[in-house]
């Protein structure tokens, strides 16, 4: 049996489609309710503070996507405890008692954010070392290095993988607002913006968890994944506008303009996704894993427009 956490979430719920549809057995943990359509074992737990008690009994492989997402607005007094709680400690809690219940592979999914946040000239990789530079991607990092000591003698194999920004017709966050804003076509001041990033798409993504749960080599290894095309700020808008059926409002601001207005607003972090590069190098999963991302660049975003579109024409937006 497969055990996915955040079983509820953005990721998460796919996972557990696409591992039955694949013909693994699946239970899902999380916090919230799951709607009558999910046909997967589900429990709603807080892995915080919930007794874990025989919760990993008959599972073979977890995979851990639950925990304290990047937040915009924090309200939060002390951020990094809060993000320690949910991140290192929760995930130890699992952890241990996953080594109890005798579970053989643990899949964590960590964050781009532990290697870098921008890249200048350079493509960031598995052997680039680790920068974590704000209290979400710190809280990661410490749960990677928590996780090694404690498996280090343990016959469970670990397996930490660092996506980047994961897209999608219904993702959440900056993602999500940039879909909104371009529907509705008000105009993005990014002409100026030349640089480039790497993401992957959730499909992508759902694509390489599966193939970490089930290939011998990603026992004990590290990987930094993407769609393996990188694009810039003005590519992806105007993607994701085709696939919507939508002209883009690009117009042209000077970049240093942008910078200050950023800073006065405090939103430098928005300002670094928006015109920093970050660019990944994940050969590694293709050469240990001899995975291919199943969706192109262009073919994944232009279909996160269309499936946003889906989306809210059932909610009556457009």
């Amino acid at each position: 049996m497969q055990l996915v956490t955040g079983a509820s979430g953005y990721i998460g719920s796919l996972l557990c489609k696409v591992l039955k549809e694949r013909g693994y057995a699946v239970k899902g943990i999380g916090r919230s309710s799951m709607t009558p359509s999910q046909d997967f074992d589900y429990v709603c737990l807080d892995l915080e503070n919930d007794p874990l008690d025989g919760v990993c009994l008959g599972v073979e492989t977890i995979v851990h996507l639950a925990g304290r997402a990047h937040i915009l607005n924090d309200k939060e007094e002390d951020p990094l405890s809060a993000f320690r709680r949910a991140n290192v400690n929760a995930t130890l809690r699992l952890a241990r008692e996953a080594m109890r219940g005798g579970v053989k592979r643990f899949v964590f999914i960590s964050s781009i954010g532990v290697s870098a946040t921008e890249t200048k000239n350079s493509k960031v990789s598995e052997l680039s070392g680790n920068n974590p530079s704000t209290p979400y991607a710190l809280s990661k990092f410490e749960a990677e290095e928590a996780l090694k000591a404690l498996v280090k003698d343990s016959s469970m194999e670990l397996v930490i993988i660092r996506p980047p920004l994961v897209y999608g017709g219904s993702a959440p966050g900056n993602f999500h607002r940039l879909l909104k804003i371009v529907r509705l076509g008000m105009p993005l001041p990014f002409l100026a913006a030349n640089n480039q990033r790497s993401m992957i798409a959730l499909d992508n993504l759902i694509d390489f968890i599966v193939h970490c749960i089930k290939h011998p080599a990603a026992a004990g290894e590290l990987f930094l994944i993407s769609d393996g095309t990188d694009v810039s700020t003005v590519d992806i808008v105007r993607t994701i506008a085709n696939g919507m059926g939508r002209k883009p409002r690009l117009i042209y601001v000077p970049v240093g303009v942008i910078r200050v207005a950023a800073k006065l607003l405090g939103r430098e972090n928005m300002f670094s996704q928006l015109f920093g590069s970050l660019v990944v190098d994940s050969r590694k999963a293709h050469q240990l894993l001899g995975w291919t991302p199943p969706l192109g660049t262009t073919e994944a975003l232009s279909k996160a427009g269309a499936d946003y579109m889906t989306l809210s024409s059932k909610k009556g937006r457009v």
